[in-house]
């Protein structure tokens, strides 16, 4: 499945701004039937980058996924490539 279509932006507050910082994690707005598994080779195919752990969770705007980066990846450059500063 193309990974554009299961990745639809990243999710920006200040809570996961902290988060990013903390727990080396990225939170994006996801399709909605799209399953942790689709999510972690989707991250992992757009932004090259190993992924450790994928939580979601299911709000009224959408789903949200939580991906966690392997210690070798910086989530900070990662946010960086993508536009989120």
């Amino acid at each position: 499945m193309d990974p554009y279509k299961i990745i639809y932006h990243p999710f920006v507050t200040e809570k996961t701004m902290n988060f990013m910082e903390k727990n080396n994690a990225l939170e994006f707005v996801v399709k909605r039937d799209a399953n942790k598994q689709q999510i972690k080779a989707s991250v992992e195919k757009l932004f090259e980058a190993k992924v450790k752990n994928v939580n979601t969770r299911i709000t009224k705007k959408g789903k949200h996924a939580i991906v966690t980066f392997m210690p070798e990846f910086k989530a900070e450059d990662i946010g960086m490539r993508i536009g989120i500063f």
